[in-house]
């Protein structure tokens, strides 16, 4: 587990991370040739490590008065739903266009591969609210940066975006505006790419 804050990264000694890792199922060549595909659905079949992520970040969390958990589309919809009720929270998701049916504000982005964007009601955060951003996923950070900025634009105070699996890249860091980034495991490999 790291906290990429300020530049540092600060390593844990929580034993429930090797298996969470471990959990994580790698498949090679997915969704294109070269990409290391992290599948979540395996760590989500195994209650414990499921459990044990849900209670390191609410344990994180619940003393930081934290008013709103956003979840990226999809996978932040998982942890983020979890985290909230055990933070005694608010569950905002941030979605897809064309996902929620009231008025929404947007914010695109741009991926390796083209560009995307995400939306929120309009009203479902309030003036300086403490809000987290949780998804499943950081590789380059332009999800999360966009979902700081679509939050930030709603006036909410963003303290922190996390997610269960990332780079410990210090270019990720850079596009979130100095928010601190809370990762618990990195990318697993696979030998061979099998």
């Amino acid at each position: 587990m790291f906290v990429l804050e300020n530049g540092a990264k600060k390593k844990g000694e929580d034993p429930r991370l090797q298996a969470i890792s471990q959990a994580i199922r790698v498949v090679p060549h997915f969704p294109k040739q070269g990409i290391m595909f992290q599948d979540i659905t395996t760590l989500l079949l195994d209650h414990s490590a499921f459990k044990d992520v849900v209670d390191i970040f609410v344990d994180r969390y619940r003393d930081m008065d934290i008013s709103v958990v956003a979840g990226v589309e999809a996978r932040g919809f998982i942890f983020g739903s979890s985290i909230a009720l055990g933070i005694g929270a608010k569950f905002v998701p941030l979605c897809k266009p064309g996902k929620l049916p009231g008025e929404v504000i947007s914010e695109k982005y741009v991926l390796e591969y083209g560009t995307d964007c995400l939306e929120m009601h309009v009203g479902a955060v309030q003036h300086n609210e403490r809000v987290i951003i949780i998804d499943d996923l950081v590789a380059t950070g332009g999800t999360l940066s966009a979902a700081i900025i679509l939050l930030e634009r709603a006036d909410a105070e963003v303290v922190e975006c996390a997610c269960v699996i990332g780079l410990s890249d210090l270019k990720v860091r850079s596009k979130l505006n100095g928010k601190p980034l809370y990762i618990l495991v990195e990318p697993r490999q696979v030998e061979n790419g099998f």
